[in-house]
């Protein structure tokens, strides 16, 4: 069983996956099993190019960023599964015991990460009633977000990014998934809030 498993390797879940990872040598998380289910066919990162993005190169591709930061995960991470080429069907069950179902498996996870953009309709079953209009994007665009506090949309599940309902802006999606990150790392950490830091030296 993962303990956290999250759904999308765009910009918000991967920045939750690098976070999480990070934390590897603390206490509280040195034995959690994390896993990511990088399905990237639809993801809004494939046709974008990056001018205005804190400490990202200008003229940077989406389609590059999306490897590099996979493969920035696996050397840095490596203990982070990486779930590929599937696509998550449906979610049921409750905070702690979840049953992830995809194309191809299904997985148990105590914790789940939505952050699969914010595309309409909506396909994952067992979310349906958490879906509502985007409220910061323009009603004609037509894009959903999952109601929720804070990223936080019932007990165990979080919606990271463009889905939190949070507008189309790399750095606001990095932030989200990070903020996401901090969140459950507090939960472990017996709710003493949480962050995870490298410095020189150290």
């Amino acid at each position: 069983m993962f303990d956290v498993l999250i759904i999308g390797a765009g910009v918000s879940g991967v920045s939750c996956a690098l976070v999480l990872g990070s934390a590897k040598n603390k206490p509280f998380a040195s034995d959690k099993k994390i896993g990511i289910i990088a399905h990237q066919k639809a993801s809004s990162l494939q046709n974008a190019i990056f001018n205005n993005a804190y400490g990202i190169p200008a003229g940077k591709l989406g389609s590059e960023l999306l490897n590099e930061s996979l493969e920035h995960l696996s050397k840095s991470y490596p203990h982070v599964l990486q779930i590929e080429d599937e696509k998550v069907l449906s979610i049921a069950g409750e905070a702690g015991g979840f049953m992830v179902t995809t194309n191809k498996s299904n997985y148990q996870a105590k914790i789940i990460v939505v952050a699969v953009g914010a595309g309409n309709p909506f396909t994952i079953e067992g979310m349906e009633s958490f879906v509502i209009p985007h409220q910061k994007i323009a009603p004609e665009k037509n894009r959903i977000q999952l109601k929720n506090n804070d990223h936080l949309v019932a007990e165990g599940i979080y919606a990271a990014g463009v889905l939190a309902g949070h507008r189309s802006q790399l750095s606001i999606a990095a932030g989200s998934g990070a903020a996401v990150a901090t969140d459950i790392l507090s939960l472990w950490n017996n709710e003493n809030h949480t962050m995870v830091h490298d410095a020189l030296g150290k």
